[in-house]
């Protein structure tokens, strides 16, 4: 098992490393052209500013994965729900570096005060992410079908969700801090 712990700047040139690959040859992500180390460390310091767990698998001294929990929406009532993404090195998927990832993320999330996850799935024939979010708890909530277009293909997102801690079963901290 990889080691999980939260990321640091010196992280920033794998993390890049791994995104780059998922962009340039899958549809996990609908980006077309992936971002560099520069703009890969702005997007982390800002989950980080913003109180969002960000994490990394290990193995040895190598970072093999990596993920992160952000804003599902930028409106307010939305400040307790958040959107994971994770992405786990081409020659280290399928050893359980994304589970690893998960599980964790999903604790740090919950101790922060978030109280849903939703999982935004590039592409309905990406079964690796759709089951490891179902092996999880998650649940699927819908399809958006054709949304996005890449490699000369049109490509679904897949929409799962689960609750973390008492979900909606209470109020949130009216003061709008996530703990």
């Amino acid at each position: 098992m990889p080691l999980i712990r939260p990321a640091e700047l010196r992280d920033i040139a794998a993390i890049a490393d791994i995104y780059d690959a998922a962009v340039r040859h899958g549809t996990a992500s609908f980006e077309i052209e992936p971002p560099g180390q520069t703009e890969m460390r702005r997007r982390y310091e800002a989950l980080r500013a913003g109180g969002y767990p960000f994490l990394v698998a290990e193995a040895g001294s190598s970072v093999i994965g990596y993920a992160y929990a952000g804003p599902y929406r930028a409106r307010p009532a939305y400040h307790w729900t958040v959107e994971d993404s994770i992405y786990v090195a081409p020659q280290s998927q399928r050893l359980g570096a994304g589970r690893a990832l998960l599980r964790r993320l999903l604790a740090d999330a919950q101790a922060g005060g978030f109280r849903q996850m939703i999982a935004v799935i590039g592409d309905s024939a990406n079964k690796g992410s759709i089951e490891l979010h179902r092996a999880a708890g998650f649940r699927l909530v819908g399809t958006f079908e054709n949304v996005g277009y890449k490699f000369g293909q049109w490509l679904d997102s897949v929409l799962m969700q689960r609750s973390l801690g008492p979900g909606a079963a209470t109020a949130p901290d009216k003061s709008g801090a996530i703990t």
